[in-house]
């Protein structure tokens, strides 16, 4: 296996880790994750039944990253991550709350480059 795919390996594991860490979370309506959905104007109500929803995805997002490295999961989960992280400043974390989380947009934004960035629709979801 050449040096490339190892690292497409490592981030794979990476990524799935973070995915099923926060999905674990979600599904457990982690309290702490409500003011997010507050500072969004949604009601504490939608985030309890939101977060569920929202875990059960990550988890299995997370298990097709190690099955199937999909370009447009990969996509999503790039953006998902900067959303996510985003969204801790708006929701009166500091600024270092989104630093520190750089690497969950990042991993799976870095897996879609190194598969190659898709030329056509059909790739995408290859």
């Amino acid at each position: 296996m050449d040096t490339i795919k190892k690292a497409i390996w490592v981030l794979r594991i990476a990524v799935a880790g973070e995915f099923v860490g926060h999905g674990v979370f979600a599904l457990q309506v982690k309290e702490g994750w409500i003011k997010y959905f507050t500072a969004l104007g949604l009601s504490p109500a939608f985030a309890q039944s939101a977060l569920p929803l929202i875990g059960a995805v990550d988890i299995i997002l997370a298990f097709l990253i190690l099955i199937k490295p999909i370009r447009i999961v990969l996509l999503w989960m790039a953006l998902w991550g900067l959303w996510t992280a985003i969204l801790r400043p708006i929701g009166g974390d500091p600024i270092w709350d989104f630093v520190e989380r750089s690497a969950n947009w990042g991993a799976p934004l870095a897996i879609l480059i190194l598969r190659g960035f898709p030329k056509t629709l059909k790739e995408w979801f290859q």
